[in-house]
């Protein structure tokens, strides 16, 4: 086989073999699918590096809890200085084509969890599509509405912030400012006493309302 002919099989094999992979993953409707934002310390440093003050952040033990509860999860440890606009649209492009693919709406679901919280608010007001699920944990900050007012709710909205947490606050005055469609609104407070870094740990208080969010369940019972 001549050196041009067989290097021209392998990577229309390796093309192949990723667009199956990505089929398979979007062919049963009933799939439900996350995807996950992680904050901003995962973005400027190794995972193995912990935070002076929160410890080290879990992102590889929440991703396999949403897989161990068969989510299918797009993610990625971001660059630092991420650009949120930018990211958010690269997201919205990402979701439309799982939605044109044949997937409803209400079976993607977005989370993110402080500065990836911020980007799943923009995704949320780009994407404008009030079936899809979002859940943004420790990233309403107190003086959002005023510093980012392009900013619109738009979906179902599950707000998770701590009462220790100087971060991460109630989402209401977002919520009414917002001019989209919200289908579903709610909020938990936790009481966890880890300030912001409740966030960095796979914790049950805000994983499992995450879980029964992303399945439809907007009673969380």
């Amino acid at each position: 086989m001549k050196p041009f002919f067989r290097s021209f099989c392998i990577l229309l094999l390796l093309t192949f073999n990723i667009f199956i992979g990505f089929g398979q993953q979007i062919a049963s409707k009933d799939q439900t699918y996350i995807f996950f934002l992680h904050n901003k310390f995962i973005e400027e440093q190794d995972l193995n590096i912990a935070h002076p003050e929160y410890g080290r952040a879990e992102y590889n033990e929440i991703l396999n809890s949403f897989k161990k509860d068969h989510f299918v999860v797009f993610s990625e440890k971001r660059s630092k200085n991420t650009n949120v606009p930018k990211y958010a649209k690269k997201i919205v492009k990402q979701i439309k084509k799982l939605i044109n693919e044949g997937v409803s709406p209400n079976k993607v679901t977005v989370i993110g969890t402080s500065k990836g919280g911020h980007i799943a608010q923009y995704i949320s007001t780009y994407l404008a599509n009030p079936n899809v699920n979002f859940v943004f944990v420790g990233s309403v900050g107190k003086t959002d509405t005023e510093q980012n007012p392009q900013i619109n709710f738009c979906g179902n909205i599950l707000n998770i912030y701590e009462k220790s947490d100087d971060y991460g606050v109630s989402a209401i005055k977002r919520k009414e400012t917002s001019k989209l469609k919200i289908n579903h609104f709610k909020e938990i407070e936790l009481n966890t006493n880890l300030k912001h870094g409740f966030l960095f740990k796979a914790l049950d208080e805000w994983l499992v309302p995450s879980k029964k969010w992303a399945k439809g369940n907007y009673d969380l019972n």
